[in-house]
């Protein structure tokens, strides 16, 4: 190993260990070196597009960018996805609790497949899709943005 190695390698420790531009977490992180991230210094926040109740917490990205995201959702027990689709590829896993999710234009708890923690559905642009927690879910998506959802029914937007 040559000096400008051992040098490079003793500052990437000192930057790591002291708690610096390891995390850059938030929404901040865009590929510029490591992302160490434990689950209580994510930050959660409302989410204007879904339903009163759901939360955001964004992890890499601009979800307005055409650029990687991933962030993660946390539902409450009780909590419905009324049908909808999204411009691009969506990525879903469930961290904790159990997703109810499906494929189609009109919500029917019927139609869903249960989810546990681990479990993972991929979702094509455009194509509709609903969904509900009994219990708190957590949910961890990804995909290249820009992010977006759209309702079927223009009535189901809390934007509107």
């Amino acid at each position: 190993m040559n000096k400008s190695s051992i040098i490079l390698a003793a500052l990437a420790l000192a930057v790591g260990t002291s708690g610096g531009p390891v995390f850059a977490g938030h929404g901040s992180y865009h590929g510029d070196g490591h992302l160490l991230l434990t689950p209580d210094q994510l930050e959660w926040s409302d989410i204007a597009s879904m339903a009163p109740g759901a939360k955001i917490a964004v992890i890499e990205g601009d979800l307005s960018e055409a650029e990687p995201f991933t962030f993660r959702l946390k539902l409450p027990a009780g909590y419905r996805i009324d049908p909808h689709f999204h411009p691009a590829y969506e990525r879903v896993t469930v961290i904790s609790g159990k997703l109810h999710f499906a494929h189609g234009e009109e919500f029917d708890r019927a139609q869903t497949t249960a989810l546990p923690a681990g479990g993972v559905a991929i979702m094509p642009p455009g194509e509709p899709m609903f969904g509900y927690a009994e219990e708190e879910t957590v949910m961890q998506l990804h995909g290249q943005g820009p992010w977006g959802i759209e309702y079927v029914n223009p009535e189901h937007d809390p934007r509107q």
